[in-house]
């Protein structure tokens, strides 16, 4: 996004908006014996934001879907500006001025960005050939009109793009034409703090204009932030919709998930003396001279601003980059760290940051899943033995209450939650002395959080030393037995739980250069699932 001197403005074309918004009265969606929705009746109005909030699961994906033409109701229907409509596929449903920016923005990598916003209604000549003249014409015009044309280039191929530029080229092709609603799905997931407030800004200048917004997040200080009203599903059903100046925190969430999370995070005391991993001055590319220890059972919090070296320490630790000095130590015992099959062999785990494209096959079965980094212990001579991989599949797919019909089912079908814990019944399985969880519960909902956080309270109380990365500082707090904050590939301090704050943490994560730190873009790993997420 842009920083706040080259904020994009709402293009004059928007100005004007009438109508009543879109709404959707009494729709229903099943697919085969699973009810998604049903009876769902919610109206989303012009010049207002409506956040759209419910566990994974609840049924929120399956509502966009439905408002933006990639799936039909199984009954009831849609009313835009008060007429009924009929989207047969999200060509319709864009003609008709209803856009959605997803979470994970479908960028084509080998094409240019002119052609990704223009993706589908690309010009063409009179041989009905790409007319790249007419094509830079009208992307110079958008880019001037919307205010982007100094803040990303047309011609940079989509594979070059950071994430925020991603979103940016998905945020384009909605304002392209005529847009009367527009859905942000998760938009702030992959965005730097300054990128963040650019958003917010567009978003409500887009809301003063007469867009219908309708907004999905799990944070939810972005939700009383931005929301004039909170509309919350759960098991597909509408659980509520309140104005946001009338509800807490708390009411979203008992209306999320049916119950009361004051208890959401277990805390306990079950640390031991023994030093499971100590690092001694390690230093790689991107970290200097570490020093660290975690005692099994200990909970230890990495916390630090993005660009700080978390997910690059961890990675060294879990072999994925190479270590230039200093010493890792199990158990007191040296390792030398190669490779991730090195540190998998040597009991260290690695839960990454981005599941999906990190740590699983997201067409392959949970069972394929779970098992991927224990088939050596599966196999009998050159053969696994499935009727073995099913039941250690089956068992820890049922201890971490992943919901699914199937241990069959493909992985990429779940929530994000029970992909996340399929993730860690990976790693239970092989039964860790460390393991590491990068962003353990980024982009899930409340009620998923709260199994993730008993899983990780289980794990301590058997003895495993666990490294815990996180952007969210309550998370930290809520977690952590220790923190140890890091800036500029260091670490700068430690903190006790009894001494934590949020104001502690930050003041040893803030360097002199503040703009730096919070615009730095961290290195995506290099990644194989089979070596438990990295290669």
């Amino acid at each position: 996004m842009t920083t706040s001197d080259t904020e994009p403005p709402v293009p004059d074309h928007f100005a004007s908006r009438s109508g009543t918004g879109i709404a959707v009265q009494d729709v229903a969606k099943r697919f085969g014996a699973v009810q998604a929705l049903g009876g769902v009746s919610l109206e989303f109005r012009p010049g207002r934001v409506t956040a759209l909030m419910g566990e994974n699961g609840a049924g929120k994906s399956t509502l966009l879907k439905i408002l933006t033409g990639d799936h039909q109701p199984t009954q009831g229907r849609i009313l835009l500006d008060g007429r009924p409509v009929a989207f047969g596929s999200p060509h319709d449903a864009r003609k008709a001025g209803v856009r959605i920016i997803p979470q994970e923005p479908e960028i084509i990598p080998h094409v240019s960005v002119a052609e990704n916003v223009y993706v589908g209604s690309l010009p063409r000549n009179a041989w009905r050939r790409l007319d790249r003249a007419e094509l830079h014409r009208r992307i110079a015009t958008d880019l001037a009109r919307l205010g982007f044309d100094k803040v990303i280039d047309p011609d940079e191929l989509g594979s070059r793009l950071t994430a925020a530029q991603r979103q940016m080229v998905e945020i384009l092709r909605a304002l392209i034409g005529e847009a009367k609603v527009i859905a942000f799905d998760e938009p702030t997931s992959s965005l730097a703090e300054h990128e963040v407030e650019a958003l917010f800004t567009l978003i409500g200048r887009l809301r003063a204009q007469g867009i219908a917004i309708i907004y999905v997040s799990h944070r939810m200080k972005e939700i009383f932030r931005l929301a004039d009203r909170v509309a919350v599903l759960r098991d597909g059903t509408v659980a509520g919709v309140l104005e946001a100046a009338d509800i807490s925190e708390g009411e979203v969430v008992r209306l999320m998930v049916g119950r009361d999370l004051s208890t959401l995070f277990v805390r306990q005391d079950v640390a031991g003396d023994e030093v499971v991993l100590a690092l001694d001055g390690v230093t790689t590319d991107d970290v200097t001279g570490i020093d660290l220890t975690i005692r099994a059972g200990e909970v230890v919090a990495l916390a630090g601003l993005i660009g700080a070296g978390r997910s690059e320490l961890a990675r060294a630790i879990a072999g994925d980059l190479p270590i230039r000095s200093g010493e890792i130590r199990l158990n007191g015992k040296p390792l030398n760290l190669r490779t991730p099959k090195d540190a998998i062999r040597a009991g260290i785990g690695l839960a990454p940051e981005e599941r999906k494209a990190q740590a699983l096959f997201l067409q392959r079965s949970i069972r394929d899943n779970t098992s991927l980094v224990s088939l050596e212990r599966l196999r009998r001579l050159r053969f696994v033995k499935r009727r073995d991989e099913r039941a250690v599949a089956q068992e820890f797919t049922d201890r971490l209450r992943v919901r699914t019909p199937s241990i069959e089912q493909e992985i990429g079908k779940l929530s994000g939650g029970n992909q996340q814990k399929v993730v860690l019944a990976r790693w239970l399985i092989r039964r860790p002395k460390v393991l590491i969880l990068d962003e353990p519960t980024r982009g899930i909902d409340i009620g998923a959080k709260a199994e993730i956080y008993r899983i990780i309270a289980d794990l301590a109380r058997q003895g495993v030393a666990l490294l815990v990365i996180s952007s969210e500082l309550p998370e930290v707090l809520g977690l952590a037995d220790r923190i140890a904050v890091m800036q500029n590939g260091r670490i700068t301090g430690e903190l006790d739980r009894a001494e934590a704050t949020e104001e502690a943490i930050l003041n040893l994560a803030m360097t002199d250069d503040l703009t730096a730190a919070t615009t730095a873009v961290p290195d995506r790993p290099r990644t194989d699932p089979a070596d438990g997420g990295l290669r």
